[in-house]
């Protein structure tokens, strides 16, 4: 797989008709606590990314453990391959949508994405959704950290049996043995140490770490295919097709709408932050076929190939192992697991990288410009990414899926709702790219804050509120909370995306035509 093009240098410079002048030289009428060279926008000349870029980014992000869980972890919890595949499929392309129309600003006007947002929740209120996006990709870093920690201590035990044996350092809560907790603060100490040298120290693993990673997957279902006997019993199904997420009888639609919210909670990260990657596209076609081509064929082939091998594990084990890790550890040899250990490693580090610090640095660099660098953002996710306890997010699929993926989904879901609501039907895609970086302009609203995007996202969460709650244990809810909680992405998005469109109208008297003079209100 081609690698991406070395990131262009982001400097707030040569964007026509902006005002906008070179590193270091005066920044006439712009307030230095809104930009720093991470948030400025990238400039013209350095717009290089063709579709294929933007396509190699999405296969590298998508062939990922993760990827593999998500439909490895439908089916683990009793369903058909075919409903597992299905609702992967489906959500993405659905979530492609949302992807590419937040993605057209960015490589519209050069901006991250959030910049973007003080369009809609204003140039201060702005961090509360760059936070909340922050703090999720705190929450995936982590997993992931743990997914490569968890590899390299199923390498090191191939060879020496009694890592698992040495002395307990941490109370039984934690969740994890010594050697798990060491194998993973080696792995995230080596994603530290590649955040503070930069992207580049990676560039030679992106060339052959996804493309490894796929190799393993189909490995694996080479092995089920011979183990199993054949595709016939390789893609049987059980006699009782679905299990419930939960000991209490949720409708079909309830767990379809879980599977479905899941895929698409899983790229709701994405479909904020897409920005800040599409910002170096040369295009709009260039973002959206590099997009169309990139996310969801390669998210079907993967979930196809870790819902299959997941269910041929119950065929041929007696029992299905979502997780490819143990999987893999349970077949192999000790060279095999050693190889393949080493190989899931490397390849879940340059994942980890691109898809789960980009978006936290920018995101915790946009609290305080002039005080968090990219660099100190990133050290910030990497430190949460340790605090959230990530193996307790990614061990249990119940978790996993139906409280770690759809429980984000209804934080992001009304974030996106109201961001396209402000771009496309408020704005008609036309934004003032210097007032997003200055106060008391046409983004300042009440000092700095929007309140109807505010109340717009309160609101959107709220339904979700008791669902989630239940999923945590909390409390004991009925069927009609559970069954809006497993829609949570869906029914946040329309919420917000509705009451805010609605209410900047008739409150703010806020349209097209009328965005810049509200500044003068």
């Amino acid at each position: 797989m081609r690698p991406s093009p070395e990131t262009p240098r982001r400097t707030p410079d040569s964007v026509p008709g902006q005002g906008w002048y070179s590193s270091g030289s005066r920044l006439p009428a712009l307030d230095r606590s809104l930009i720093n060279a991470d948030l400025a926008p990238v400039s013209p000349e350095h717009r290089t990314w063709n579709w294929w870029h933007i396509a190699s980014l999405w296969i590298g992000m998508a062939i990922s453990i993760p990827t593999y869980t998500l439909a490895s972890g439908l089916i683990e919890r009793g369903w058909t391959w075919q409903a597992a595949v299905g609702s992967v499929v489906l959500g993405n392309l659905i979530v492609l949508i949302p992807i590419a129309l937040n993605a057209h600003a960015g490589t519209q006007y050069g901006i991250p994405f959030p910049v973007i947002a003080r369009s809609a929740f204003g140039v201060r209120g702005a961090s509360v959704p760059a936070l909340l996006r922050s703090i999720v990709a705190c929450g995936w870093f982590g997993i992931q950290t743990w997914i490569g920690g968890w590899a390299i201590y199923k390498l090191l035990e191939s060879v020496w049996p009694g890592i698992a044996q040495l002395p307990s350092l941490f109370p039984a809560w934690v969740g994890l043995n010594t050697g798990e907790f060491l194998c993973f603060m080696i792995f995230w100490a080596i994603n530290v140490a590649i955040v503070l040298r930069g992207m580049d120290s990676i560039k030679f693993l992106e060339t052959w770490g996804s493309p490894f990673l796929l190799a393993v997957g189909l490995a694996l279902l080479t092995w089920a295919y011979v183990k199993a006997g054949g595709w016939t019993e390789l893609l049987s199904n059980p006699a009782r097709p679905f299990k419930q997420p939960t000991d209490r009888d949720w409708e079909l639609g309830t767990i379809f709408g879980a599977g479905l919210t899941s895929a698409v909670a899983f790229w709701g990260t994405m479909a904020l932050s897409i920005p800040d990657f599409s910002r170096y596209a040369r295009s709009q076609r260039d973002q959206v076929i590099g997009q169309a081509v990139g996310l969801p064929l390669t998210m079907a082939l993967f979930a196809f190939i870790g819902a299959v091998v997941t269910n041929a594990s119950g065929v041929i084990f007696g029992t299905r192992v979502a997780d490819p890790v143990l999987l893999l550890a349970r077949i192999g040899g000790p060279l095999m697991v050693a190889i393949s250990m080493l190989g899931l490693a490397v390849a879940t580090l340059t994942t980890n990288i691109a898809a789960n610090v980009v978006a936290p640095a920018n995101g915790f660099s946009h609290l305080a410009p002039r005080r968090i660098s990219f660099r100190t953002g990133a050290l910030i996710t990497a430190f949460i990414g340790i605090v959230i306890m990530p193996w307790r997010l990614y061990n249990d699929v119940s978790v996993y899926i139906f409280t770690w993926l759809i429980g984000y989904g209804a934080l992001l879901g009304p974030v996106a709702g109201i961001m396209i609501a402000d771009y496309y039907a408020l704005r008609n895609r036309t934004l003032d790219v210097d007032s997003l970086y200055r106060r008391h302009g046409v983004y300042e609203y009440h000092k700095g804050i929007n309140w109807i995007a505010m109340a717009a996202l309160a609101l959107g969460i709220l339904p979700n509120l008791p669902g989630f709650l239940a999923a945590l244990g909390v409390i004991e809810v009925g069927a009609v909370w559970q069954w809006i909680y497993s829609w949570a992405w869906f029914v946040g998005f329309g919420i917000s995306y509705t009451i805010y469109l609605f209410a900047m109208r008739f409150f703010e008297g806020v349209n097209v035509s009328g965005a810049r003079d509200y500044a003068r209100k």
